[in-house]
């Protein structure tokens, strides 16, 4: 058994220095001590997933990051890892409980998921090792790690057994209420706009300084069709990571972040919303293109006829929220955006469709993850 800092001190002093995640009993005495020590940043997330994304684009504003989990949350975790680190090549330390490890007693949910940890972290081709366990062990792990890490630029993971880590007092802040936040409505009615005409739209008033992701389908695809910057990251994979993946930019960099969502992706991941308001970036802007379909699997419907995103959003704790149908509306909803603090979410309704014989990116991932990079130290 180690103390937490016994491992947070080495991990920091090699710029380990952002935690995302979702707590376990088995980790409860590490996150203690990650939430108490001031020098350290924790979000916590509402799925395991997130935490990824989340991560993920903290390491694009620069930060070294770690991930923690329960193994039972390590399957909401196998979409981002291998749609999202994988083919952009994000590294990330994890660090995953053993709850189930063999020959321990433990809860029957946990009897599947312990023996086959490691098998899935293999065949997710993570490599792995087991946490350290004396405080001796720790040096040679982390320098391990290290060294994979640099050489695949992909995640490596901990794998920690029950009671690896000495109890850990919680120092930890209420979490205030935020503001209620204020929503317009700019919706008309009449035909509404493509895509293609939205994202027309928001190229004409994004800053040149401004971070962009694009959610993974037609919205990434249009986007790159347009105009391909530096200043966009275009998600092939990870459906519904692209608010997560924004908010790690958002808490890391003073440039306005714009995360372009799709209605599909925002309901797979709706509990982003919540984290999104709970750690307010002032400087994230958050745009729903809600055209009703799954449209890059041959327009089958999504549910979000009878959501109201911006009302969710007000509910979560963002800023400001607004609904609009029309370019106009658009370019309001934009412009007061861009004028004022946020977190801000901009839904704004769309016909379905896109352009025929439309095309992909022709930048691959990891070269689209490191201009990024580069774009956000610029």
């Amino acid at each position: 058994m180690i103390n937490a800092d016994d491992f947070l001190s080495p991990a920091r002093a090699a710029g380990y220095d952002f935690f995302a995640g979702v707590p376990c009993s088995f980790l409860t005495e590490i996150i203690n001590r990650v939430i108490s020590d001031t020098s350290l940043d924790y979000v916590g997330a509402a799925s395991e997933g997130e935490a990824v994304a989340i991560a993920s684009g903290a390491w694009l504003a620069g930060r070294k990051t770690v991930v923690m989990c329960q193994n039972s949350g390590l399957g909401n975790t196998v979409n981002p890892l291998t749609s999202l680190n994988h083919p952009f090549r994000i590294p990330t330390m994890m660090i995953v409980t053993w709850r189930g490890q063999p020959g321990i007693t433990d809860e029957p949910q946990h009897e599947l998921m312990g023996p086959i940890t490691p098998e899935l972290l293999d065949t997710m081709r993570i490599p792995h090792a087991v946490f350290p366990q004396s405080e001796d062990e720790i040096t040679e792990a982390l320098a391990n790690a290290e060294k994979v890490m640099e050489g695949t630029h992909l995640p490596f993971a901990f794998i920690m057994p029950k009671g690896s880590v000495a109890p850990e007092k919680l120092d930890e802040a209420a979490r205030d209420l935020p503001p209620r936040g204020a929503l317009t409505d700019y919706s008309r009615g009449g035909e509404r706009p493509t895509r293609y005409q939205s994202l027309e739209t928001h190229l004409s008033r994004v800053p040149e300084r401004a971070a962009v992701i694009a959610s993974t389908g037609k919205s990434g695809r249009e986007l790159f069709t347009l105009d391909d910057r530096d200043q966009h990251l275009y998600q092939v994979g990870s459906m519904g990571c692209a608010s997560g993946m924004a908010l790690g930019v958002a808490l890391n960099t003073d440039r306005k972040v714009i995360a372009l969502d799709g209605d599909g992706a925002v309901l797979m991941k709706m509990g982003a919303l919540t984290t999104v308001g709970a750690y307010q970036p002032k400087n994230l802007i958050h745009v729903v293109l809600d055209n009703g379909v799954h449209d890059s699997t041959g327009g089958q419907s999504t549910v979000s006829a009878s959501v109201e995103f911006a009302e969710i959003a007000i509910s979560s704790g963002y800023l400001t929220a607004a609904k609009c149908d029309s370019l106009d509306g658009l370019e309001k909803a934009y412009a007061a955006a861009l004028s004022s603090d946020g977190p801000h979410l901009i839904h704004t309704r769309i016909q379905p469709g896109s352009l025929k014989e439309l095309g992909r990116p022709t930048v691959k991932p990891p070269e689209v993850a490191r201009r990024f990079k580069a774009f956000l130290e610029g």
